[in-house]
């Protein structure tokens, strides 16, 4: 093999490893934005003509933020979507990935608090660099429901809350250690 040729076959590598990253990225800020409630941030996940499949609930890209904001504030004090397992097919500009999510979900009505594990099966495609989801279909496999008090209790005090607005310390830059912000 000549160095070009292995230059050549180096640079296709690097190209798919960061397309892999950016598809991963992208799948773990969105999830990250549910959390924060970021509408923002959400779109910027998602190509204006996608969609999402939760349950049976399709929800065109341009209402879909404002919707799963809306679901999860009115059922919940706070969620934590958690991406583990990933798979990824690369197909020139379309990626399929399966990502296995466990989502934390904090019920308003109660202390409850349920552990969901699901899959994410999505559709993302490359347009101008950049990747985004396009389509996403939610599958729910099982679940554990447990008593959430444990956040109330004496060890957890003066721990920092999550927040769903843009005064979640995850926002903050530089982080700063100090005893300020809302707290158990």
């Amino acid at each position: 093999m000549s160095v070009e040729e292995e230059l050549q076959q180096l640079r296709k590598q690097v190209q798919r490893l960061q397309d892999r990253q950016d598809i991963l990225d992208c799948i773990q800020r969105e999830s990250r934005a549910r959390d924060r409630q970021d509408v923002d941030q959400i779109n910027s996940c998602w190509w204006v003509d996608g969609v999402d499949e939760h349950g049976p609930v399709i929800t065109k890209v341009p209402d879909y933020a404002a919707r799963a904001n809306a679901g999860h504030r009115g059922s919940f004090h706070m969620t934590s979507h958690n991406i583990t397992n990933h798979l990824c097919e690369i197909d020139g500009d379309t990626a399929y990935c399966e990502s296995y999510v466990i989502g934390g979900l904090f019920w308003k009505d109660s202390g409850k608090t349920t552990l969901a594990c699901g899959r994410y099966l999505d559709q993302l495609e490359k347009r101008d660099g950049q990747w985004r989801m396009h389509t996403r279909k939610c599958t729910i496999e099982m679940s554990i429901d447990g008593n959430g008090d444990w956040v109330f209790s004496v060890p957890v005090k003066g721990f920092l809350k999550a927040r769903w607005d843009g005064e979640d310390p995850s926002y903050e830059r530089p982080f700063v250690a100090n005893t300020e912000g809302l707290r158990w």
